[in-house]
């Protein structure tokens, strides 16, 4: 039996660390699917329970030097605890190999312009100075070599381990053998070993404070959720530690609090800020039987509900899991950067020993043949490389969450950037998918608003989608309405009431026909209408014509705007619909979408699908309901609109959490923004390398020169995905 486990990984210092532990945890027996993010510190794996115990392989990940625990043993404060004083002690490490590396520095800027301070050029001295700089701030790079070398895979801690121990040993050798008057040294590198270190750990340092930073949008969702809960048992009021609350607790909110857990309103009414969930600002009216969420904030009303979802069933709970999940994962692009990562170490390695041995043996120049070498070594680093794109996908799936966009993963996030074509289901994506009264029509005697009163109060008992659009229009106008004295529904046609004496039918044509009612003069208005797109019924009083309510369901407001905006940026836009033509092309016309794929039953949504990608399109598929999930799987990038089902959420790719099309816009906008962020670093990450290596091999490159631009290359990556957060939602 598989099942699905994510380690918490501690000590990755490099992307030569996460593509060694893949490569070792893909060659167990029972291991599949293995992901290893740097920047999440986490590795997530299918195993065969079996084949081998989830113990040895924690084992063989420490076996390499690591630390690895499951999620449960994660302790979130502990967590943040560890990685502060990660983050202290990098900062104290750095301030004493700073101060230390202080007169190794002005030993060489004096030597350099040919001044002589005899205790600063002193050898000895500076093999003092040297020594706990290299050995003791630098252990943590000697212990990374070793575990690395044991696992036959070189790491980044390799290249600094033999870049500054060449170094230091040949300057410990000179100090001892080569010793000018007075113990002056000519060829000492004493300041680039501990230059060197020193400023790696300040790359460490910056790295680890940025690093904290991409992952501020879990830590926000985190903060989000109260603490307490005030629950009613025993028919007493209690405030009670969240975690105390059980499914079927009654909780009592009050105007200003955040509510505590998901439940059901089961007293009283209010309006609620669902903004952190759905991204819109507008309050929502909240009454007796709707569903509330965990963590919004309760307006004006006081109320109780029933709680329905407690712990990692709340929506806030399965949103911080699907954001870690994205920011876990890995883009496409990705893979191809760990690859390089994982060759890239040995690669150097060889260059440096040719550079070594050309300077050496060719040259006959052993002081350049270790300083170039040096210099490779220190160069190369693929740091950079290892952050260039989970950096930015944490930014970016993060700043989604913000704006109210769940994203699965990296590859989701990296293929919504190609999308050429996109297909919007109708009801409940470009409409409402709510039915509205939108033309009444008065053919005799009675007024607009008479017509609507008497089909409101005839419609009071319906439960047909527009007999109940017609009845909460009557209330909204007119407030709460009176029963009808008899009521009666003819299905397929529409439904009979009485109304103190009078006998009232509103349905269709057949209706009509069937009561004798002429209605040959109404025919073309009756036709214009359902050009429109609208739902056209008739309404007479005691078998005479009065008048024609039209329903239908109406465009939501950002639709035309979104609609518009989609094809601006290059993108064909789809309807699809199980409409018939003349209703799909009304609402297509409205909005300005020319592609249209009426008549489609919900089992063939998935075939139109399949149809665009035969044709070499990247399809994204927008839809709400059950019978969109097929078609959502299918498409290249599948979009579920939150405020539909479950089902249409889970086999999406990206949730839009509210039914705001306009986010559509933004998840793409987003994605592409990502991508040329990530194209970004991993330019400026090769770029260090590719022209930095040849310099260093030729002897033009300093190795403290070489140090400082390893490590800034690392921040200047992290500081670029960062700057994603500046991103803005037009």
């Amino acid at each position: 039996m598989k099942t699905k486990e994510v380690l918490k990984i501690s000590g990755m210092t490099c992307a030569s660390c996460s593509a060694k532990i893949e490569i070792k945890l893909n060659k167990l027996e029972g291991v599949e699917n293995v992901n290893v993010n740097l920047i999440a510190e986490k590795a997530t794996f299918d195993y065969n329970e079996s084949k081998l115990e989830l113990k040895d392989i924690i084992d063989m990940i420490k076996g390499l030097g690591y630390g690895a625990k499951t999620e449960v043993e994660v302790n979130p404060d502990k967590d943040k605890e560890a990685r502060e004083k990660e983050i202290n002690k990098l900062r104290t490490e750095l301030i004493i190999s700073s101060v230390l590396s202080f007169p190794l520095v002005l030993a060489m800027i004096t030597a350099i312009i040919g001044i002589q301070i005899e205790i600063l050029h002193n050898a000895f001295l500076q093999l003092l100075i040297a020594l706990p700089i290299q050995f003791v701030i630098g252990f943590r790079f000697y212990k990374g070599a070793f575990y690395a070398l044991r696992s036959k895979s070189p790491n980044m801690d390799v290249l600094i381990v033999m870049g500054t121990s060449a170094a230091f040993f040949y300057s410990v050798y000179n100090t001892f053998f080569q010793v000018v008057q007075m113990g002056m040294m000519k060829d000492l590198y004493f300041e680039a070993a501990a230059i060197i270190i020193t400023l790696v750990l300040l790359g460490k340092y910056l790295e680890a404070i940025a690093k904290g930073k991409t992952s501020e949008a879990i830590k926000k969702l985190m903060g989000m959720q109260a603490k307490t809960a005030r629950v009613i048992r025993g028919n007493v009021e209690q405030d009670i530690l969240i975690e105390e609350v059980v499914v079927g607790d009654i909780i009592v909110v009050k105007p200003g609090e955040k509510i505590p857990v998901d439940g059901k309103i089961t007293e009283g009414n209010s309006s609620v800020d669902e903004s952190m969930i759905t991204g819109e600002s507008m309050p929502t009216g909240k009454k007796v039987g709707d569903n509330v969420i965990g963590a919004t904030i309760n307006k004006y009303g006081t109320f109780k509900f029933e709680t329905t979802k407690i712990g990692r069933e709340t929506m806030l709970a399965q949103i911080i899991k699907m954001v870690e999940d994205a920011q876990g994962s890995k883009a496409p692009i990705q893979k191809i950067a760990d690859k390089v990562s994982g060759v890239f170490v040995p690669i150097v390695l060889l260059i440096a020993v040719v550079t070594f041995l050309v300077w050496f043996l060719v040259v006959g120049n052993l002081t350049a043949a270790i300083v170039s070498a040096v210099a490779v070594l220190v160069i190369a680093c693929p740091c950079a490389l290892g952050l260039a794109t989970p950096t930015a996908i944490m930014v970016g799936t993060g700043k989604g969450a913000e704006n109210g966009i769940l994203i699965k993963g990296g590859e989701h996030l990296e293929t919504a950037y190609k999308l050429n074509a996109i297909i919007l289901d109708k009801t409940g994506t470009i409409t409402k998918g709510k039915p509205d009264v939108t033309n009444i029509i008065s053919l005799g005697e009675l007024t607009e608003k008479d017509i609507l009163l008497l089909a409101a109060i005839s419609e009071k008992r319906s439960e047909h989608p527009l007999g109940v659009a017609i009845y909460e229009k009557g209330k909204k106008e007119f407030g709460e309405l009176t029963d009808p004295t008899k009521f009666e529904t003819i299905p397929g046609k529409g439904i009979i009431a009485e109304i103190d004496g009078k006998n009232i039918s509103i349905g269709t044509r057949k209706l009509m026909i069937q009561n004798n009612i002429d209605i040959s003069n109404i025919e073309q208005t009756l036709i214009n209408l359902e050009t429109e797109g609208k739902t056209a019924m008739i309404i007479s009083v005691n078998n005479k014509l009065e008048g024609i309510i039209a329903v239908a369901d109406t465009l939501k407001e950002s639709s035309k705007e979104a609609i518009e905006e989609l094809q601006k940026m290059g993108i064909e836009v789809y309807m699809i619909t199980g409409d018939n033509k003349t209703t799909a092309n009304a609402i297509a016309k409205q909005v300005g979408i020319q592609n249209v794929l009426a008549e489609v039953l919900p089992e063939n949504k998935a075939e139109e699908v399949e149809k665009l990608k035969s044709q070499g399109k990247i399809v994204g598929m927008v839809g709400d309901g059950i019978n969109d999930a097929p078609a959502l799987a299918t498409a290249d990038v599948g979009m579920a609109i939150g405020t539909g089902t479950d089902v249409a959420i889970e086999a999406a790719d990206i949730t839009l959490m509210s039914g705001d099309l306009k986010l559509i816009v933004t998840a793409i906008k987003l994605s592409r923004k990502t991508m040329n962020k990530i194209k970004q670093n991993l330019f400026w990450a090769f770029v260090y390398n590719i022209i930095g290596i040849p310099f260093a091999a030729l002897g033009m490159l300093n190795p403290i020169i070489a140090g400082a631009a390893m490590a800034f290359s690392s921040v200047s990556v992290v500081t670029n995905s960062l700057s994603l957060k500046r991103f803005k939602v037009k």
